[in-house]
């Protein structure tokens, strides 16, 4: 069995009781894994007729799957061309939960490294606003490599505090994840990391830590929308108790009830003190009853307050021939343009959701799909659009087979011989977009990015 804190298993025989025997012997089960279909890109039977992988399905989810320890789907070009999201399966549950639509607009107030935030895009299929914050620099970068990678358009990614966002925000989004930052009791079985930096008054920090994100998220939040809570945790004082102290601080706000799956537990009102009713409208996620790891899951809903109808939306480009180089492009190797506002930030052009708010004093990773650098008299293409278009929205694409040696040597970032016209061609594996290649003399000079190579 894996070494777990001593504290916490005492905590934890004394939570479960009767339980406790099952919940500890699922610690010597393997753990699951899971991948989530990327929808933006595949259809689901289209990639399950051509998924090398062996697939079992994820009762709780529609797009997700569980792979077996054999596979190794991070390895492989269908990932790099962002067909899928690898996911821990109880995870899943919670974009299925958020249940995100078309034309909305909603926030993922702490999003890396990007699976929840992915969830949430693929059910609003390109339409309206996805802000996804996180506040911390290194894994912004890698929740914004994600958004990229999947060929989400409509997402504005930032690095800021939630403090600052709700100056903004303040009654913006119609929907709003927080998946709390958590003590990762629910993480134990997969991340050595969350065993050794558990303790107990690391779990007092981070339910103080919750409260107070939890307050920002409501400011943002319009009357009638839709805030979802959720922890990967065991703790009835982060859960539970989080809740609790919410809706006694928030009259305004009721606890929804929402749909229970197989095996899917509700919250214990008996595990904290004074809870407030209703609170076992919410979701446990357990190892021992489900085939996943820990999760906590609250939705609320905001039944009154202050609506907000005045903001302060973002500045466009409004002389287009400040980015001619970008029409003259999209004219030659494009077979329909992009709609939308554009938006310069030095020499990198964007294209920016429609009733994006201003970005003006906010620390920006993508203000929204990147379309490439304004260089002089020419534009050169960025991989963000590569990923974003398909091969019906260009003029030039070659398209390599999963296991051709030309797709290992264009992952590789070598260069690969082709018999065709000259120009910008969009790289396909199998029909589908993964990178730009620029052919001249039967050379195609590779443009995949530096950083996502293959050794």
């Amino acid at each position: 069995m894996v070494n777990l804190p001593k504290d916490f298993l005492v905590k934890m025989k004394e939570l479960l009781k009767e339980e406790y025997d099952e919940f500890i012997k699922s610690y010597d089960e393997e753990k699951s894994q899971g991948l989530r279909i990327n929808t933006l890109k595949v259809s689901i039977d289209e990639f399950l007729k051509i998924c090398p992988f062996n697939l079992k399905k994820i009762p709780w989810v529609k797009e997700g799957y569980y792979f077996s320890s054999d596979d190794r789907p991070g390895k492989h070009p269908y990932h790099d061309a962002g067909l899928y999201y690898i996911q821990e399966p109880s995870a899943m549950a919670v974009g299925e939960i958020m249940d995100s639509k078309p034309f909305e607009r909603v926030l993922d107030l702490c999003a890396a490294p990007g699976g929840k935030s992915t969830h949430l895009a693929s059910r609003m299929n390109q339409e309206g606003i996805l802000v996804s914050n996180e506040i911390h620099p290194a894994r912004a970068k890698i929740l914004s490599q994600n958004i990229e990678r999947l060929g989400i358009k409509n997402a504005v990614v930032t690095n800021e505090t939630p403090e600052n966002l709700a100056k903004k925000f303040k009654g913006y989004f119609d929907r709003i994840l927080v998946d709390a930052p958590c003590s990762g009791e629910g993480m134990f079985r997969k991340d050595l990391g969350a065993r050794d930096e558990w303790s107990l008054s690391n779990v007092y920090h981070c339910l103080k830590r919750q409260l107070d994100i939890l307050e920002n998220a409501a400011t943002m939040l319009r009357v009638g929308g839709r805030l979802v809570y959720s922890t990967c945790t065991f703790s009835p004082e982060e859960n539970e108790g989080v809740i609790s102290n919410f809706i006694k601080l928030n009259s305004n706000f009721e606890i929804e009830d929402v749909k229970v799956y197989d095996g899917f537990d509700r919250g214990r009102s008996q595990w904290v003190e004074d809870a407030v009713d209703n609170i076992d409208r919410t979701i446990r996620i357990w190892p021992h009853k489900t085939q996943g790891e820990g999760h906590y899951i609250a939705v609320l809903r905001k039944t009154d307050g202050e609506d907000i109808s005045k903001f302060n939306f973002i500045n466009g480009v409004t002389n287009k021939k400040s980015i001619k180089e970008y029409f003259d492009f999209a004219e030659e190797n494009l077979l329909e343009n992009l709609q939308g506002q554009f938006v310069l930030f030095g020499e990198q052009l964007y294209v920016v959701p429609k009733e994006m708010l201003s970005l003006e004093n906010m620390k920006v990773l993508r203000p929204g799909l990147h379309l490439g650098s304004i260089k002089k008299n020419r534009f050169e293409p960025s991989h963000a659009l590569a990923l974003y278009l398909n091969g019906d929205k260009v003029k030039n694409k070659l398209s390599f087979d999963k296991d051709s040696k030309e797709i290992l040597y264009y992952l590789k970032g070598e260069s690969i011989g082709v018999e065709s016209g000259k120009g910008w061609y969009l790289v396909q594996v199998d029909g589908f977009s993964i990178g730009w290649g620029k052919l001249s003399g039967n050379i195609l000079k590779n443009h995949y990015p530096k950083g996502l190579r293959w050794l």
